[in-house]
């Protein structure tokens, strides 16, 4: 293995390919009527594959993409192996109606290649939904002032984490792909700043943007005969 390949499994096995039930119960949810079920989940970072097994009963076929295969990768999954880094993800232009990049971009060089290449393989009228550490939280503000990094990028999560993108970014990168019809959501769910305690569910879905952890974007590609 030469030592950029080590260098990218490093950096990959760093983030052990899963994230947090509260992600991957925000995209089940944005992607209710937004997609009407069947077709084809495109999982850009799939890491252990848990968004397919939360997400399964709503297509037909997963295909799967990552740098390096994590152990226990559901077998169903139609696995290609590519460094996210490098151009041309190896799925073909319009081969999926819905394409997830969840906790993958911050890991990134060029966040916004990378959309491009989500939106290309998204077929017509599909979506694209990413997800990302949230800068705008109190906790991230706090770690900010105090430490000089955001919470999640701080030296512990480098070099797995690179790249911090604001609301604003993730609306701005959407828009230059291509994508329309752009909405932020966020978890509702986060940490309370120098504490190991969490937020009370009733105050994060009072204040989404200060008191989560996580944010998502979905865009969809323009075409005809949009399914409802």
């Amino acid at each position: 293995m030469t030592t950029a390949a080590t260098a990218i499994e490093v950096r990959a096995r760093q983030s052990r390919g899963t994230s947090g039930e509260a992600i991957y119960a925000l995209v089940d949810s944005v992607l209710t009527g937004r997609h009407r079920g069947g077709g084809v989940l495109a999982d850009v970072g799939c890491g252990t594959g848990t968004l397919w097994s939360r997400l399964r009963p709503r297509f037909d076929r997963c295909l799967g993409v990552d740098a390096v295969r994590y152990e226990g990768l559901p077998p169903d999954i139609e696995f290609s192996a590519h460094d996210l880094d490098q151009p041309g993800i190896p799925l073909a232009d319009g081969c999926a109606d819905v394409v997830a990049a969840v906790e993958t971009v911050e890991h990134l060089e060029n966040p916004w290649a990378f959309a491009r290449d989500l939106a290309r393989i998204a077929r017509p009228a599909g979506w694209v939904v990413m997800t990302t550490p949230n800068q705008l939280s109190l906790l991230s503000k706090a770690t900010l002032v105090l430490k000089q990094s955001f919470n999640a990028f701080q030296d512990g999560s480098y070099p797995a984490h690179r790249t911090a993108l604001l609301e604003q970014d993730l609306r701005r990168i959407m828009n230059e792909a291509g994508l329309g019809d752009v909405d932020v959501r966020y978890t509702g769910q986060g940490r309370l700043p120098l504490s190991s305690a969490y937020y009370p569910r009733a105050v994060s879905r009072l204040f989404p943007r200060a008191c989560s952890d996580n944010v998502l974007v979905i865009g969809r590609k323009p075409g005809a005969n949009a399914p409802t």
